[in-house]
């Protein structure tokens, strides 16, 4: 076990909140079933790390399966940004950030950070230019205060802050992030006996049951 606070952050999968662009080749009910899946395999993901604390930074009332004995810290209000640097501000030690858009994301791609948890940050590059993970040795969230997210030039930014402030930054792999059917049917293919790929089966199978037809 290494001293690092792993932070998972999510919202409540509830329909027409999360998921949206996954319609309508999928309901608002089944967008969200997938994204619920989705978070499932993070946080097993999570769990297999070898963390001294586990942290659900959440935007919700019902807790997902699987946190039982993670640390809940509700988002405050504002941009992703402030969001996320509330939440390395209320951190006091090293700490590590996933997103819950990566199903895809295993203990392997993460296994940099707890190899070499003396360096000053980790940084995990999304293919549509965010980042799907952050590590800081010494968190700090002036780092992300800022940082226009959302963007195709989010990640580019956020390194650029990493090293504005002189840190010492390793690549973790790039990722997928969920956003659209076309990224939910690659990332299913890269695991297909995860959660997520299951249903996303589930839920294509059920379209065209009720189309009668092909997505």
């Amino acid at each position: 076990m290494t001293d690092v606070t792993v932070v998972v952050v999510a919202k409540e999968c509830l329909p027409g909140k999360v998921k949206t662009r996954l319609t309508p080749a999928l309901t608002p009910e089944g967008a969200a079933r997938v994204a619920a899946a989705s978070l499932a395999d993070t946080i097993a993901t999570v769990r297999a790390l070898p963390a001294s604390r586990r942290v659900l930074l959440y935007d919700g009332v019902v807790l997902p399966d699987g946190t039982d004995d993670f640390e809940v810290l509700p988002q405050i209000g504002g941009g992703l940004d402030e969001r996320l640097g509330a939440m390395f501000d209320a951190m006091s030690g090293p700490t590590l950030l996933v997103g819950m858009d990566t199903p895809q994301a295993s203990a392997a791609d993460l296994s940099p950070v707890f190899d070499d948890p003396g360096r000053d940050a980790w940084f995990g590059p999304a293919e549509d230019g965010g980042f799907w993970s952050l590590y800081l040795r010494e968190p700090d969230g002036a780092l992300l205060r800022g940082v226009p997210m959302s963007q195709d030039d989010t990640g580019a930014v956020q390194r650029s802050r990493l090293a504005d402030a002189g840190l010492d930054v390793g690549l973790l792999e790039t990722l997928l992030d969920v956003d659209t059917v076309p990224d939910a049917d690659r990332v299913a293919a890269l695991v297909p006996d995860s959660r997520f790929a299951a249903a996303l089966r589930d839920e294509t199978l059920t379209e065209l049951a009720e189309c009668g037809g092909t997505r």
